[in-house]
């Protein structure tokens, strides 16, 4: 018999905990035997000390079954997953998954909606009429099989362990603890079922991990664990210092979205999708990453994508007329051009601070109860590295009342830095 006395008092010390100590901890806290304070002080014990890999994948694997796991074993090797760390403008999963779908991968993909100025994949979803991110099992397996690709709202009973602990971390201060990060992101992707999974660990001012440093701590850290618990783990850190591509917004991304697929755009957007598609069929399909990344651009060339997209959307019930005439989407009444107030070329954007803007404009939740506007959002005109003459459009900002434009025009204009000189282009992947 354990206590959690005992446990606190081990990893105070800097002791590892063996397998029993951490599932007793997990399974404990999660049905309430626990109390708060002493998984709060278990959770700064950890922060202070660390925990060995070992331990790390131990924790992941017991807060992954301390709820439902789904079972995508009749896949084989060709279920395959994706998870961004988040960021703005980041609508990777509406490409990536009928992208993956149409070269043979299956892509049976829990999503969560967003929270601040990170935009949640289900928000943008649906914001297309009719399209349902609610499903019975039975429904999401067929559309998985089926069509090759289904996304779907994560359900309440997926890691619950995970979500009373990070609610706990959020107000004890230990949300910025590796172990602890690392462990809540993967249990997720571990009790979601896909055999692969390729992570894009972001980085810059509007990302978690600021510095392509820390992003690549978290990103072994994740893979070590995903690999310790039998699955093929791959993680790519990208660049969120400036906002992917030029849409922010939920109907607004799904547009975006749908340019990229009918390839009609090869911006930074497409080049990112490229990149995580390819590692993603590397590891379903066994291609090398230079044969699926060749396959990818065919694909997208040859209007296979964009197909699978319509066909994914019309089997979740979306109306895909609105996608082949996309003027139907949600539309915004207001749209309003924001100028620049200065002359020289756009070195700096604080990509946090636009996220808040186009959160300020209703695009956004500041707490969970909030409702979206699915049409709100900001539309870039100029990012990093353009000259603009003062005067000039950088944006326009769509929403449905006009008393939120002046805060989100000081939000956006705060976030910006210019500078007489070009700046040095960043790499858009900073490494595999």
């Amino acid at each position: 018999m354990y206590r959690m006395y005992d446990i606190i008092t081990k990893k105070k010390h800097g002791e590892p905990l063996t397998e029993g100590e951490i599932r007793f901890f997990v399974e404990g806290y999660t049905n309430g035997t626990i109390p708060h304070e002493q998984a709060s002080a278990l959770c700064m014990a950890i922060c202070f000390r660390g925990m060995t890999m070992e331990e790390t994948a131990i924790l992941t694997d017991a807060m992954a079954s301390s709820g439902d796991r789904v079972d995508l074993s009749a896949f084989g090797d060709l279920s395959v997953d994706k998870h961004s760390t988040g960021g703005v403008g980041d609508k990777t999963t509406l490409i990536l998954a009928p992208l993956v779908a149409s070269l043979g991968g299956k892509v049976a993909k829990m999503s969560g909606r967003g929270l601040g100025h990170t935009g949640g994949t289900v928000d943008k979803l649906e914001s297309i009429p009719g399209y349902r991110t609610s499903l019975s099992p039975e429904e999401f397996f067929e559309i998985s099989n089926r069509v090759g690709v289904c996304v779907v709202g994560q359900s309440g009973v997926l890691a619950p362990a995970d979500k009373k602990l990070y609610a706990l971390r959020d107000v004890t201060a230990t949300v910025d603890c590796m172990p602890l990060i690392a462990s809540s992101i993967m249990s997720k992707k571990l009790a979601g079922g896909a055999k692969s999974i390729v992570l894009d660990v972001k980085c810059g001012s509007g990302a978690f991990m600021k510095t392509p440093e820390a992003a690549a701590e978290l990103a072994d850290a994740m893979v070590q664990v995903g690999q310790a618990c039998g699955r093929n783990v791959r993680a790519l850190i990208t660049n969120m210092d400036v906002p992917l591509g030029t849409h922010i917004g939920n109907a607004l991304e799904v547009k975006e979205a749908v340019s990229v697929l009918r390839g009609e755009q090869q911006d930074d957007l497409y080049r990112v999708c490229i990149a995580l598609a390819s590692n993603m069929l590397s590891l379903c399909m066994g291609w090398s990453v230079e044969e699926a990344e060749e396959k990818c651009i065919e694909a997208i060339r040859d209007g296979r994508a964009y197909a699978k997209f319509l066909e994914w959307i019309a089997a979740q019930g979306g109306d895909t007329a609105v996608l082949e005439d996309l003027s139907l989407l949600p539309v915004s009444p207001v749209c309003y051009a924001l100028t620049s107030k200065e002359e020289g070329y756009l070195a700096h954007m604080e990509t946090d601070g636009i996220g808040t803007a186009a959160c300020l404009l209703g695009a956004g939740r500041a707490k969970k109860e909030d409702v979206i506007d699915p049409a709100a959002g900001i539309v870039l005109c100029a990012k990093v590295g353009d000259y603009v003459k003062a005067g000039q459009t950088l944006a326009y900002l769509h929403t449905r009342d006009k008393a939120l434009l002046p805060a989100a025009e000081r939000a956006f204009l705060a976030s910006l830095t210019y500078s007489s000189a070009k700046p040095a282009e960043l790499p858009l992947i900073f490494t595999r």
